[in-house]
């Protein structure tokens, strides 16, 4: 495996782990490219019952809505991330745009 300078084994082993969490997370890979360390992850978006959160907004007098509104902004976005190894041989982490 030919790789660049910068990247030492400890940065490789912690680029595997950072993929690792958030696989156990719910990601699933996308784009993968060893010889430039870098992983494009993708999480679907989750269903949310909304009648569920209906009956219990109108059972605690519309303050259970504040968690209905909640996970309707987080849960209801398809999610792209680029977990990569810059050229200082750092980690990170970036938001991708979603088509």
């Amino acid at each position: 495996m030919e790789t660049y300078q910068f990247i030492n084994e400890k940065n490789l082993d912690q680029f595997h782990e950072m993929i690792s969490a958030k696989k156990r997370n719910g990601f699933v890979i996308v784009e993968h490219n060893e010889k430039l360390p870098y992983v494009v992850l993708s999480k679907e978006k989750k269903a949310i019952n909304h009648s569920l959160h209906l009956f219990l907004t109108c059972l605690t007098v519309g303050v259970w809505s504040i968690v209905w509104l909640y996970l309707i902004v987080t849960l209801s976005r398809k999610k792209n991330i680029l977990v990569a190894v810059d050229e200082d041989g750092n980690l990170f982490e970036d938001k991708c745009l979603s088509v």
